[in-house]
């Protein structure tokens, strides 16, 4: 298929939402967006857009299509600055996904990368599905636990987060502190369902306690956590979680074996662009400066 131009209009009708905004941008006649359109959903045998007064919003079919014309934009922007043999401003957007009980690793170092890169734009995705890196929707991934073994990725080690077993103080001035994991099984706890107990101090806790201990089950981390803080259980934390909380109780210490690895992934068609490469830098020395 030979038509970048018609998906480089379609990538600026998608992040503009009109013809007349892709129009004004590319300095071209609206009749030629509309018709660069159309030919792109010939070329394609299905339609990319939905029309309808407000502008167009992409179809599934469209969201793919698009995808790809951004990482080609990515790429032909990024070769365009190696070929004239200097540093291209980096411009656009660049999108970061993790998990969100771990962005707030990832704001200074995003706070550091827009200081350098004022006219590059950071999304951030903060959910638990796993973004298709090799369908563009996310320059730079933050994944957690098992090393990705997808053999297109990138993959640098980034953190070990450490997890130890935390009560609110009103809980211990309700129910007192357990001695060691012997007396575990007179206290209650907060903790993920047990079909969703996927994480090892997750399953570790399953195995030591028994259903009807389980206070409040949630999948959702924000809940649980808000829930250990309001002293409905005992739960897992990260030391970053309680740090500076003189009202957290460590019940039991982090382990080794309750640690979760963060990885930082991206894909090797992007991974040398220097959209990427100055983000991983920035996220690398923040976490190389801290403690």
């Amino acid at each position: 298929m030979d038509k970048w131009t018609e998906l480089r209009t379609a990538l600026h009708v998608a992040k503009l939402g009109t013809v007349s905004a892709a129009s004004d941008a590319l300095q071209i006649h609206r009749a030629t967006v509309n018709r660069h359109i159309d030919a792109l959903e010939d070329e394609l045998g299905a339609r990319i857009f939905i029309r309808h007064g407000r502008g167009y919003t992409l179809t599934d079919e469209g969201q793919d299509v698009l995808r790809v014309a951004q990482k080609t934009e990515d790429l032909l922007l990024d070769l365009s600055g190696r070929v004239q043999g200097k540093t291209a401003e980096i411009v656009g957007d660049i999108t970061v996904t993790t998990l969100p009980v771990f962005a707030h690793l990832l704001m200074r170092p995003i706070a550091n990368f827009r200081i350098e890169h004022p006219s590059c734009r950071v999304l951030i995705s903060g959910t638990e599905d796993l973004a298709r890196l090799e369908f563009a929707e996310a320059h730079v991934a933050v994944r957690a636990g098992p090393k990705p073994s997808n053999p297109d990725y990138v993959v640098l080690p980034y953190a070990s987060i450490h997890i130890g077993l935390y009560a609110h103080k009103s809980y211990i001035d309700r129910r007192g502190r357990p001695t060691g994991v012997d007396d575990l099984g007179h206290h209650e706890f907060v903790t993920s369902t047990p079909a969703s107990a996927r994480v090892p101090f997750t399953l570790w806790l399953h195995e030591h306690i028994s259903a009807d201990q389980i206070a409040l089950a949630t999948d959702n981390h924000r809940v649980r956590e808000e829930a250990i803080f309001s002293g409905v259980g005992i739960g897992f934390m990260s030391q970053f979680e309680v740090k500076g909380r003189d009202d957290m109780v460590e019940v039991l210490p982090p382990r080794d074996d309750w640690a979760v690895q963060l990885w930082l992934v991206t894909h090797v068609d992007l991974h040398r662009t220097a959209k990427v490469q100055a983000m991983i830098d920035h996220i690398k020395r923040e976490r190389r400066q801290q403690p």
